[in-house]
């Protein structure tokens, strides 16, 4: 069942229509979708979710989208991962990751993007755009592909080559556009206006795909017995997914799948070389200053955060933090996550990892907390990033003498007599 009333400005309140609309007309807040809460707590069930598929669409009431068949590869329902060793790593108690990076390709993103093209079919829509700082690329392609929609993505030319080629397998179009992000989603802003009939999934429908982002507090609860986390770490990019992970556990009591109400503690990571939403905490701001990106976190490198603001009183309104950590960091985030708990993520959860071990060192995400970081996206789309960082151990001739010349062996490497 649909249970959308319509959209409503997050500054002003003015009521609309659920139509492709993403902006107030009259004074250019952001949307957002209305649901009706009342019938959702009268109809919906945790029994109700159980008994659904093992994707975001076990959450379809809450969603802002009713259709049978939705354009979906099998997004969500990742595993949360109880992370013992990297939590003794970093003086924690309870930790938990949130395995984004087995997503069918590669992150998050297919979250939103499955709402975001089904929800933009049924609006008419044939063509499916996107800017994109890679993985939402490799998504909206992959979608429309299943879909059988055009799909235009634009990128910006200094891409990892790893998220290119894996956009443009799915026979898309692929644009690159010479200059940051934030020229790439200037750019589609402008086009979007240009051609009305173009669904692009983050400019016209992005307030029904920002609504994707929800599902990772919806399943982190269901996976903790449908209990709320003390603290969760999120990436920060536009600042949409933090604002929306905020949203998904206020809205699970607000229908009454949280028995409590939740008081969880949101905390975002950035990284030094795109960090507008950290430093405005750090500085004790309220406006975001936009930058220039400079950081291997190419994934994270919004320089002016549509959602920036928002995300900045989500975490103050939470008792939260935010931080911004360095290209070192977040190679040595990224190390640390694959040797303590088998997990390789891209340089965004390089930046979570890196930021949860300095609030961890400050006494911000504390030992007594149940503690969620979410790892979005997965290490094969970054590797450059690694580069002369690892490698062989050794290179040796195929001789057991060599082996034994060139290797000192581990108490934990054993001898064959």
């Amino acid at each position: 069942m649909d249970y959308v009333t319509g959209l409503r400005c997050r500054e002003c309140a003015r009521a609309y229509p659920a139509e492709a609309l993403h902006v107030c007309d009259f004074c250019f807040g952001p949307l957002e979708v209305v649901y009706d809460y009342e019938r959702l707590r009268a109809e919906l069930s945790r029994e109700q979710i159980a008994a659904g598929p093992h994707t975001i669409w076990r959450y379809a009431p809450l969603l802002p989208v009713a259709d049978p068949v939705p354009i979906d590869l099998g997004a969500g329902f990742t595993p949360l991962v109880r992370a013992d060793r990297l939590a003794a790593e970093l003086g924690l108690g309870e930790l938990w990751i949130k395995n984004d990076t087995v997503n069918p390709s590669g992150s998050f993103k297919d979250r939103v993007v499955s709402v975001a093209l089904t929800k933009a079919r049924q609006l008419g829509f044939k063509v499916a755009a996107c800017a994109s700082t890679g993985n939402l690329a490799n998504s909206v392609a992959a979608h429309a592909a299943r879909a059988g929609m055009v799909s235009v993505v634009f990128i910006p030319h200094d891409l990892e080559t790893a998220k290119v080629v894996t956009t443009a397998v799915y026979g898309g179009h692929v644009v690159a556009v010479e200059g940051t992000y934030d020229d790439v989603n200037r750019l589609c802003a402008e086009l979007a206006s240009d051609r009305p009939d173009w669904a692009f999934v983050n400019v016209n429908v992005r307030t029904y795909y920002a609504e994707g982002s929800k599902t990772l507090a919806f399943e982190v609860a269901e996976q903790l017995g449908w209990q709320a986390p003390d603290h969760v770490v999120v990436p920060v990019a536009s600042g949409s997914q933090l604002t929306k992970v905020a949203k998904g556990f206020a809205e699970l009591h607000q229908v009454g799948l949280l028995d409590e109400e939740p008081h969880v503690r949101v905390s975002g990571a950035q990284a030094e070389g795109c960090a507008p939403v950290a430093r405005a905490f750090l500085d004790g701001a309220d406006a975001i200053r936009p930058v220039r990106p400079a950081t291997i976190a190419k994934s994270l490198a919004i320089g002016n955060p549509a959602d920036g603001w928002y995300a900045l009183q989500a975490v103050r309104r939470s008792g939260g933090a935010l931080a911004a950590v360095s290209d070192d960091e977040i190679v040595e985030g990224i190390k640390l996550l694959a040797r303590t708990e088998g997990i390789f993520a891209e340089t965004a959860g390089g930046v979570t990892i890196a930021t949860l071990a300095r609030l961890a060192a400050q006494g911000v995400v504390r030992a007594d907390e149940r503690v969620v970081a979410y790892v979005t996206g997965h290490g094969l789309k970054t590797v450059e990033a690694l580069a002369g960082t690892v490698g062989p151990s050794a290179t040796i001739a195929p001789t057991l003498e060599a082996f034994a010349s060139a290797v000192e062996l581990e108490s934990g490497l054993g001898h064959r007599s």
